[in-house]
């Protein structure tokens, strides 16, 4: 018999980056489990798309705008009540190129709208969840966080993002506030599928993974709704990665990589 998941009870739930990829398919999963919703993206037409489609309202945001973000969990809280959960997915990514070709302006963005923007994104609803005594906040990080790869600033961004979790996690813990982190690996979203349509990466990425796949959008949810809910009461400060195993499998390549699934034995009671 398959366990029902308690529902959210009409918990408010804000979700940042909520107009497409991995934070849409969250803001979608969250509604089903019953939470309400705010979706805020820095694309206002993409935010409103999926706030009237889920029941929920809709903002536009820029995160890497302190004040803007200070003035849309005001907003939020005075429209609807207390925030329950949030969850920061809005992100931006970087060319792959070395640091000598690697603008500035691009590293500077980077940073400013990943890690900063995360940051006032916790400061903002962190703030305002510590005076109520409770609250979940679930950052978006990556798989780039916690390995080497060739995306200086975008993985630096998202390490710093982990760093910030921890960080927020040990702040808020006594006013009742858990703060943790998903760290996907490469996910089947819109622009990764482009990119794997297209020939943009050398090989698939479902061969440098443990389960010989890539990740799908709704287990990435999964887990940032489990983060998100009162099914994870005691757990804070975590950074839990979600990338089919791309982190163990990499060390295998010096053996000749990961171990294919053995041949199924033959069925008992064949014809003689």
């Amino acid at each position: 018999m398959t366990q029902k998941i308690p529902a959210a009870d009409g918990a408010l739930a804000v979700v940042i980056g909520g107009g497409n990829g991995i934070g849409e398919e969250t803001a979608r999963l969250m509604a089903s489990r019953g939470w309400r919703l705010a979706v805020a993206d820095l694309d206002p037409d993409a935010a409103e798309r999926v706030a009237g489609e889920l029941g929920g309202a809709a903002l536009a945001l820029d995160i890497a705008d302190a004040v803007a973000v200070d003035r849309a969990a005001a907003a939020i809280e005075a429209a609807h009540g207390p925030v329950g959960a949030l969850v920061v997915a809005a992100a931006v990514f970087q060319p792959v190129l070395p640091p000598a070709e690697l603008p500035l302006e691009v590293w500077e963005r980077t940073v400013q709208v990943n890690l900063t923007g995360t940051y006032y994104a916790n400061r903002a609803f962190g703030t305002r969840m510590a005076r109520q005594g409770r609250g979940s906040i679930v950052n978006i990080a990556s798989i780039a966080a916690i390995g080497s790869v060739p995306v200086h600033a975008y993985a630096s961004s998202k390490a710093g993002v982990v760093s910030l979790t921890l960080n927020l996690a040990g702040e808020w813990g006594r006013a009742g506030v858990r703060v943790n982190c998903v760290s996907p690996g490469s996910t089947l979203v819109p622009r990764v599928v482009e990119r794997i349509r297209s020939g943009r990466y050398a090989a698939d990425p479902a061969e440098f993974t443990a389960l010989g796949r890539i990740v799908q959008p709704r287990e990435v949810a999964e887990s940032i709704e489990f983060l998100a809910s009162d099914r994870a009461s005691a757990i804070t400060g975590v950074n839990l990665v979600v990338d089919a195993g791309w982190h163990v499998a990499g060390t295998w390549a010096q053996y000749g990589g990961v171990r294919p699934a053995p041949t199924p034995a033959p069925a008992a009671g064949g014809a003689a």
